[in-house]
């Protein structure tokens, strides 16, 4: 890890590939949902990039029992 590099658990928003990682769901699941809720609290699109916010989609996770 570069000393410029943030740890995952820390960064605010995630891109597809590191909510994947860290939430343990695939990339086309998260791709599909945040796709399918573009107006939700946890999503922001910058352009045509999805960004995950990290604690929002947390909390979002902690109130459904299936994805």
């Amino acid at each position: 890890m570069n000393q410029m590099d943030v740890p995952i658990w820390e960064k605010y928003t995630l891109t597809i590939e590191e909510a994947a990682k860290y939430f343990r769901i695939g990339e086309n699941k998260l791709r599909k949902l945040a796709e399918e809720n573009p107006t939700a609290n946890w999503v922001i699109l910058n352009g045509n990039r999805i960004q995950i916010k990290r604690k929002q989609f947390e909390k979002m996770i902690d109130t459904v029992d299936t994805i």
